[in-house]
């Protein structure tokens, strides 16, 4: 059973010049969600429900506890049928990995860095050199990007609540899109869309996410083979750093007919 994204809750609407009404509001869901792997505890996230097995790949894929679909052996709730807990097995030699047994993440939906134990630890999750690709994209198909994202994002329609990451073809045709409280969230949600499809790597992909482009979207999408990744806001420093580093095109800003290319321009055309 999945839990519900969106629910009503009665507000006191305060209009000008003291008058109230009281009516109800939508609001976008936000729960824990536990992944475990192989019986233990790995990962506590706050997230929106929906989409949980997504999320749950997306996170294994980007934090390199797997590397190829064929090792998620399966997915499944509980026999209680906890909404709000994800069990993972893994075959063995995925498993065996030290990782799994000697990492914990807790994650709040405002960032992705959060549940990192330790510097070393963030250290230890480098980002891949993307190989040199021939895909180039249109600079007038970006431009199309925002309005195409904006139109399917259901949920932040009646909530106003959600980031929105959607992945798209070098036509600009949008293949996925997922929505999640937190932006991070979002990403997982999407590349692990793509991973249990067996659609790795993204070579061929552009993701446009609907706020700032941060390292962990950056390192999100590099282990995706996305070659492109661009935001509606701006994106950190150390986004572009790595975004330059490992080959990326970066793009930020890109709203209002305009945007910034921040790295490896050459794929814009």
């Amino acid at each position: 059973m999945t839990a519900p994204s969106v629910v009503r809750v009665p507000v006191e609407k305060l209009l000008q010049g003291g008058l109230a009404q009281k009516q109800e509001d939508s609001l976008a869901v936000e729960e824990p969600l536990e992944i475990r792997v192989g019986g233990k505890s790995l990962s506590v996230t706050m997230r929106t429900p929906g989409n949980d097995f997504e999320l749950a790949a997306g996170f294994l894929f980007s934090e390199g506890i797997v590397s190829h679909v064929k090792q998620i052996a399966g997915m499944s709730r509980l026999a209680d049928g906890s909404p709000n807990i994800v069990a993972v097995e893994l075959l063995r030699d995925a498993a065996s990995k030290p990782l799994v047994v000697q990492r914990a993440f807790v994650m709040t939906s405002a960032c992705g860095l959060c549940g990192k134990a330790s510097l070393a630890a963030l250290e230890s999750n480098r980002c891949p050199t993307l190989p040199p690709l021939p895909a180039t994209f249109d600079s007038g198909i970006l431009h199309g990007l925002p309005d195409a994202l904006r139109r399917r994002q259901a949920v932040f329609d009646s909530t106003g609540g959600l980031h929105a990451a959607a992945l798209f073809d070098a036509h600009g045709r949008l293949e996925s899109l997922h929505e999640d409280v937190g932006r991070h969230n979002a990403v997982d949600k999407l590349i692990g869309d793509a991973l249990l499809h067996g659609r790795t790597p993204l070579s061929a992909s552009m993701v446009l996410v609907s706020g700032r482009a941060s390292y962990e979207l950056v390192q999100k999408c590099l282990v995706g083979g996305v070659p492109l990744l661009a935001a509606v806001g701006a994106p950190s420093s150390l986004a572009v750093a790595t975004a330059a580093r490992c080959g990326m095109t970066l793009v930020g800003f890109l709203r209002d007919g305009r945007f910034n290319v921040y790295s490896e321009p050459g794929r814009i055309q």
